[in-house]
């Protein structure tokens, strides 16, 4: 008995990995997901800037 391959089988995950046809490249999750966090890190920037300007 191999308790590891138990634990992986259970996860749905196999002894190779992730399929190739997964991860060939961006999905369209990954590439929003991406533009969503950029945003909100381009949008409070100068708000942080300018209260560390006002604090300091």
């Amino acid at each position: 008995m191999n308790n590891q391959n138990d634990m992986a089988s259970h996860y749905g995950a196999t002894q190779y990995g992730l399929d190739d046809a997964e991860r060939q490249g961006f999905s369209t999750e990954d590439i929003i997901w991406a533009v969503g966090i950029w945003s909100v890190i381009l949008t409070l920037s100068p708000v942080i800037v300018f209260y560390m300007l006002m604090v300091a």
